[in-house]
């Protein structure tokens, strides 16, 4: 692989590396919070969902910062699209084994992982699918927990329902923006692709404060 000086994509690149030092931190309080004064599932839970969040920000912020080989630069953004994957079955694992947990939780959990492993190996053979098919699918397995709404309702305060909510939104206009290329106010710099790259960032947030505020509390 060879590289040249600059960063490929600034404002994406920084913004996600950014992005991983906020994940590895809320990880962090995350865990120490879990350790102290909730269960073994929130341990585990939050481990799986604070590693993957890490290392989307970690494989996004290199594959915009480093300028490579094409054959590196298909590996990173291969890396990259899989990420998206682990993200969102890692961000399902403590809602389903913790307010979920039992027959709901577990089925609901299995159903993802399966999903997102499939993704995974589409991606790893099929780097070249199109856009609207890869958002379509990345949509369709965020919002399959619609399926578990009613157990969703029972196990978790409206608060946190309100912020799962609020964080499936802003992954979701990002997905649309990402797949429509529109607006694309300042291309180059603040386009289409950066409102993306925000968008990402604040679903993370919103998720991040379900955790920290409200499953962290349960069980």
């Amino acid at each position: 692989m060879t590289t040249s000086a600059g960063l490929k994509d600034p404002f994406s690149a920084l913004s996600h590396l950014a992005g991983a030092l906020l994940a590895a931190l809320g990880l962090t309080l995350l865990l120490t919070c879990a350790a102290l004064h909730a269960s073994a599932w929130h341990v585990v839970s939050f481990a799986v969902y604070g590693a993957a969040m890490v290392l989307l920000y970690i494989s996004s912020g290199l594959y915009h910062a480093l300028r490579l080989s094409e054959r590196g630069t298909r590996r990173l953004r291969r890396l990259d699209h899989i990420m998206i994957y682990l993200l969102i079955a890692g961000t399902y694992t403590p809602v389903c084994l913790v307010p979920l947990r039992g027959p709901w939780g577990f089925g609901l959990l299995a159903t993802v992982w399966g999903l997102a492993l499939a993704g995974i190996v589409c991606k790893l053979f099929w780097l070249e699918a199109p856009r609207w098919l890869s958002t379509a699918l990345y949509l369709g397995l965020g919002w399959l927990a619609l399926v578990a709404v009613y157990p969703l309702v029972k196990g978790l305060p409206w608060g946190g329902l309100a912020w799962l909510g609020l964080g499936g939104l802003c992954y979701s206009l990002g997905a649309v923006v990402y797949a429509m290329k529109r607006p694309d106010p300042w291309p180059g710099r603040l386009g289409f692709h950066e409102i993306w790259h925000l968008m990402v960032m604040a679903g993370s947030f919103c998720h991040f404060w379900l955790m920290y505020a409200y499953v962290l509390h349960l069980g």
